[in-house]
């Protein structure tokens, strides 16, 4: 038998071996070669080709949220606009392309030179807030180096209408004013984070991965009704201008709920005109301004005495001779009035009754009374959505401790001098007598579900007191030009010296009136201040009375508030008599 035996070692031919040993370090001495070549010699092609892509992490900007009225309708929004950036060490450009630039752009072309030039920066921006067609002229310029980033800019559609509530935003986006600063994290989002890569033109060519998604801002739906913020616009404007005021300010409230449904606030500025806006012009006066209610203050202290029984409505209380001593000072009615009952020294705004009625009770009773009405602590407007810091700028007014009151003081704080409130504060305090007797927690945010507020005295002195107040505007009142066709009113007037550097300012004068309707079963409090009014009229019942009328009456029929009185109860009221206040 016979076997194949396969050679155990297959060998090649020399000549073989050498070729193919020569072919592999030709091949290897090839790439040695190139590799010097274009690393050494010639390296500009490597450098054009990592210069045409680029591996970059980017932010993706989100959409601040909308701010809306009670109705939904816009108050505030972000459009899209562009901003064109340069990175110095990668432009490439012609002149002639710089001076297109500089045309499009509306800038200098030595300030792009300029620019240009820093090439210690990484990163300059040309132009931000551009309309998207501006920009889309520039990327067709295709300079090298010149980039366009998308942005959004705030727009506001009533302007100064609602501008001190609602507040502004900076270049940037994040608010620096009113709900805009308040609601910050709510409204703006978080922007995500992805990586790209670019090439040197800044266009995407690939991504590659998502770093973080973006968070878009929330919404906000405000308790503001825009059409009574137009109407309470108009006519505070009006008369600011009609008595020749330095400034004023309006609050209409929810008398059930304590919504915000309007607030308004003269001088004003357009938050779509940046350049136009001046410091002074930005304050929330209604908000952050403290002055001396006056008059506005008399209902709690007689509320209090009424509720500790220390007087009824019909008490009679003497106010002969039109003054009273306390200590070394001495507190005055415009006239001698006689004696009054309770219930005629609100409707009379009589200072020495109101004064009297006030040392009947001890310091620390009274104290607690306004305390519990919500002077001399913040509104805690900014409470919804847990914004902690308050609303930017609230002021929480001025009530000192009873420990360290003198006679004197709690007799003139009993009509409003002595103590400092802000105008939402004033009006929400009148939710004692809209509620029957409960303090009412003010907000800026509509509400989805009934509040509770806080009980302050009982519903008959709350009633009581509402009697009292439709007497004011009721002739032998200081209010009658505070009536509304149709309507039953209750209300206050108010009117103060100035404090300036401490002291009472002879002939400057703070106006005011505070009131709500229909009495019988209350839908709104309105609050009006003007500050200094200068055409020769300056009570509270001539001056702000007849803006509350004004503001009421439209708000009402706009809500479709059924009456409560015949349509011809308004008395007429002689224009030419002066009203005490």
């Amino acid at each position: 038998m016979s076997y194949y035996r396969p050679e155990s070692d297959i060998t090649l031919s020399a000549w073989r071996s050498y070729c193919l040993l020569g072919l592999i370090l030709f091949s290897f001495l090839g790439l040695v070669i190139r590799a010097v070549y274009l690393q050494g010699m010639n390296n500009e092609f490597l450098r054009e080709e990592g210069e045409l892509r680029s591996n970059r992490t980017i932010d993706i900007n989100v959409h601040r949220g909308m701010i809306q009225d009670r109705h939904g309708e816009v108050l505030a929004v972000s459009t899209p606009v562009a901003s064109v950036y340069i990175e110095p060490k990668k432009v490439v450009a012609s002149y002639e392309q710089l001076k297109e630039l500089s045309a499009i752009l509306r800038i200098d072309i030595a300030e792009i030179q300029k620019d240009v030039a820093r090439q210690n920066r990484s990163f300059v921006y040309l132009k931000r807030k551009l309309l998207p067609e501006v920009a889309e002229k520039i990327r067709a310029l295709g300079v090298t180096g010149v980039f366009i980033e998308k942005e959004f800019k705030r727009y506001y559609p009533a302007g100064e209408v609602t501008a001190h509530l609602l507040g502004i935003t900076d270049i940037n986006d994040q608010g620096q004013e009113g709900i805009e600063q308040a609601w910050q994290e709510t409204l703006t989002g978080e922007p995500g984070r992805r990586r790209v890569i670019q090439n040197r033109k800044g266009h995407i060519i690939e991504s590659v991965e998502n770093i973080r998604p973006p968070r878009q801002g929330q919404d906000l739906v405000l308790s503001l009704d825009n059409r009574l913020q137009y109407l309470a616009h108009r006519a505070l404007k009006k008369a600011v201008e009609k008595n020749k005021a330095k400034a004023g300010g309006v609050v209409v409230l929810d008398a059930q709920t304590g919504e915000v449904l309007a607030l308004v606030n003269l001088p004003v500025y357009n938050p779509n005109r940046r350049s136009s806006i001046s410091v002074d012009n930005l304050r929330n006066r209604a908000l952050t301004d403290a002055f001396e209610p006056g008059s506005t203050l008399k209902p709690f202290a007689v509320a209090i005495a009424l509720e500790v029984n220390s007087v009824s409505p019909d008490t009679i209380v003497s106010t002969t001779p039109g003054k009273l001593k306390v200590g070394r000072a001495t507190i005055s009615d415009s006239h001698d009035r006689g004696d009054l009952t309770v219930s005629q020294i609100i409707q009379e705004s009589s200072n020495v009754g109101t004064a009297k009625i006030a040392l009947s009770l001890t310091p620390k009773i009274f104290w607690n009374m306004l305390n519990s009405s919500g002077f001399g602590v913040p509104t805690g407007i900014a409470a919804d959505l847990s914004v902690d810091k308050g609303f930017p700028g609230e002021a929480r007014g001025r009530l000192r401790s009873y420990s360290n009151w003198r006679e004197i003081e709690q007799a003139t704080m009993s009509y409003g001098h002595g103590i400092s409130v802000s105008l939402l504060q004033l009006a929400r305090a009148y939710t004692l007598f809209t509620t029957g007797g409960e303090l009412m927690p003010v907000s800026l945010v509509k509400r989805e579900s009934p509040v509770v507020g806080t009980s302050v005295i009982s519903n008959d002195t709350a009633l009581a007191m509402s009697n009292m107040l439709e007497m004011v505007v009721q002739p032998g009142g200081t209010a009658p030009l505070a009536q509304v066709n149709g309507y039953r009113v209750a209300g206050k007037t108010g009117t103060a010296h100035k404090v300036i550097n401490g002291s009472y300012a002879k002939n400057l004068y703070l106006s005011s009136f505070v009131g709500y309707a229909p009495a019988s079963d209350p839908r709104l409090i309105i609050a009006v201040m003007l500050d200094e009014p200068s055409a020769g009229k300056y009570y509270g019942g001539t001056v702000a009375a007849p803006v509350f009328s004004q503001i009421m009456a439209g708000a009402l029929r706009m809500l479709n508030v059924p009456h409560d009185a015949p349509t011809n109860n308004v008395v007429s009221f002689p224009a030419a008599i002066e009203i005490d206040g």
